[in-house]
């Protein structure tokens, strides 16, 4: 049987180059699939389950609410950054206690000691009931026995505060199963 002419003419193409022309369409058809409709992410900012959540916000005072407010968002800016131990500064690392004092010397100017029992020591009208807190108190807590861990807090019935080591700075509830077991007072040093 006689071949086409047209056969004749086609020279048949090497399956290199065959390959090396349909990759780049492949790639093109693997990348919008990857452009299309996003996966659905959990947040990275769980919403608080906390019974405080309900009361309305509180300041410490009028005259100091202003400072209050910028504690609370100083705070919650260093969600994330790591943590170190003898940490004070952002690109450091905060322990809980660095942490404490560089929000409050960066927002209101106040210098604080740098541990958490000293600044359970220092001057400030005490607050024991959860309820009572107001944004901008320092919380504390007793492990094992005596106050080894400071926070502040930021209303809603969360504080901040650098946890442990490995970890970074977080917001956490306060009457959550572990913090509200260990919380002992709170200092108000906005008054």
């Amino acid at each position: 049987m006689p071949l086409d002419p047209i056969a004749q003419r086609i020279t048949p193409v090497p399956r290199s180059r065959v390959a090396r022309l349909l990759l780049p369409g492949a790639m093109l058809l693997l990348l919008a699939a990857c452009a299309s409709a996003p996966h659905r992410r959990e947040p990275t900012y769980k919403p608080s389950r906390s019974a405080l959540a309900e009361l309305p916000p509180r300041a410490p005072s009028a005259a100091s609410a202003g400072e209050a407010n910028d504690i609370l968002f100083r705070a919650i800016a260093l969600v994330g950054t790591p943590y170190r131990w003898g940490g004070n500064t952002p690109s450091g690392g905060f322990d809980c206690s660095g942490l404490v004092d560089y929000i409050y010397r960066t927002a209101a100017g106040i210098a604080l000691p740098h541990s958490s029992h000293e600044l359970a020591s220092m001057h400030g009208r005490k607050v024991r009931r959860m309820t009572q807190l107001a944004s901008g108190d320092l919380v504390f807590f007793d492990i094992g026995g005596r106050i080894s861990h400071v926070g502040v807090y930021v209303g809603k019935g969360r504080f901040v505060h650098a946890p442990n080591s490995g970890g970074t700075v977080r917001l956490d509830d306060i009457d959550g199963p572990y913090w509200g077991d260990h919380f002992a007072y709170a200092k108000r040093v906005l008054d």
